[in-house]
């Protein structure tokens, strides 16, 4: 089968690199450096699982530029390009999506066209309106940064949207399905066909679901903090009744990322003249958070005399070099409104600032320099100065 894939980010990348296993696949970007890094078999972001398969395997995978004509041959197209939340329309920009399907309806009507790229509920629909002919289908992905590949070649589910339920469209999204669970590892995952706008709604649903755990547990933190309790004590015992688990409840600066903040976002629209408490409340409480939190360290710093306050890592979490819409920025973003001397350590930056804050990526000058060092996760690179440490990070996990 002859696979194009657009977009070589975490979702598009890690669908691409399993379905090379078996098919002829083409991930397309506009990106050439990406492009030459995928054809040269280098990952383009931290994932240990497409690392390996570039390292270990010979996988039928080209990158190409995106240009006129590349959608012609192709039997199955998977879209997977940004859908950045855009905070003035409270609405994501789905133009990228848009303009793909545009192209790919001249160039092959033919072709299974899937979109991986999360979007607002009734999205779909309405592409459906505007392009009749297309085979248009909708599948959510439910990737962790930094583990992209090994949730795509063992799923937790599958799920395929679809126009209406009907025999052709029944087949077209079984066959979707067992494209995604082609390797023994996915066998007997659970999958589901139904509706565009349901399973826009269960992406969208189940990442806000996620953000609302975190804003919890973030939220406990910070009562047990201003009242001099044992935050750690408290997850604990909470944790341990089986109906709430122990799982996603260790303390942050804020939930981040590319996912959570913009889906809960985009949620929040789609609710617009719908009554709700929760979901709006689980934005605001990210954004009460992240003021806690500020607020905290500036207090921490009061009886320093010209203190730098040193931030660990940019990333949200470990594993990852992804520093979109982390929460780390928001914080410096507050910080730097009250006048706080800041400087950063992130290996991955190789210029001088970030943002107009200044970049220290000698470690050891920068733990000498840092009079507190705040880091949302905690890294054994900073034991010898664990004096000097200000995170919410209780257990380590990464």
């Amino acid at each position: 089968m002859k696979i194009v894939v657009v977009g070589i980010g975490y979702v598009g990348l890690a669908n691409a690199t399993l379905f090379a296993h078996n098919h002829e696949v083409k991930i397309l970007d506009i990106n050439e450096e990406k492009i030459k890094m995928v054809n040269n078999r280098v990952c383009p972001f931290v994932d240990s699982g497409i690392t390996d398969v570039f390292n270990n395997k010979t996988i039928n995978l080209k990158a190409e530029k995106l240009c006129n004509g590349v959608y012609k041959t192709a039997d199955i197209i998977f879209i997977a390009t940004p859908t950045n939340y855009d905070d003035k329309l409270n609405y994501f920009d789905t133009s990228s999506v848009e303009s793909t399907i545009e192209q790919i309806y001249k160039e092959n009507k033919d072709a299974i066209v899937v979109i991986k790229s999360t979007i607002p509920v009734g999205y779909t629909n309405e592409l459906a309106r505007k392009y009749p002919d297309l085979h248009l289908y909708f599948s959510p992905e439910f990737l962790r940064e930094g583990h992209a590949f090994i949730d795509v070649i063992n799923p937790s589910r599958i799920i395929v949207g679809v126009k209406q339920k009907d025999k052709l469209n029944n087949k077209i999204a079984d066959k979707i399905i067992n494209l995604l669970t082609e390797q023994p590892v996915a066998s007997g995952t659970p999958s589901f066909i139904m509706g565009y706008q349901e399973a826009e709604a269960t992406k969208l649903f189940a990442n806000t679901f996620l953000a609302m755990r975190v804003a919890y547990f973030n939220e406990l933190d910070t009562y047990a903090e201003m009242k001099g309790l044992n935050t750690k004590d408290i997850i604990d015992g909470v944790s341990k009744d089986p109906r709430i688990g122990d799982f996603y409840n260790n303390p942050s600066f804020g939930y981040g990322g590319y996912c959570l903040p913009k889906d809960t976002k985009q949620l929040k629209a789609n609710f617009a003249n719908v009554p709700n408490q929760i979901i709006s409340a689980t934005v605001q409480a990210n954004e009460t958070r992240i003021n806690f939190i500020a607020t905290r360290i500036m207090e921490l710093v009061k009886s320093y005399e010209k203190p730098v306050i040193g931030i660990y890592r940019l990333a949200m979490k470990s594993g990852s070099d992804n520093f979109r819409s982390s929460s780390i920025i928001s914080i410096i973003e507050r910080l730097k409104e009250n006048g706080c001397d800041i400087i950063v350590f992130e290996p991955s930056i190789d210029t001088k600032y970030f943002n107009d804050v200044l970049i220290e990526n000698d470690l050891n000058e920068f733990k000498e320099k840092s009079s507190i060092i705040v880091t949302n996760r905690y890294s054994d690179d900073l034991d010898d100065v664990k004096d000097k440490i200000y995170t919410r990070d209780l257990y380590n996990r990464g």
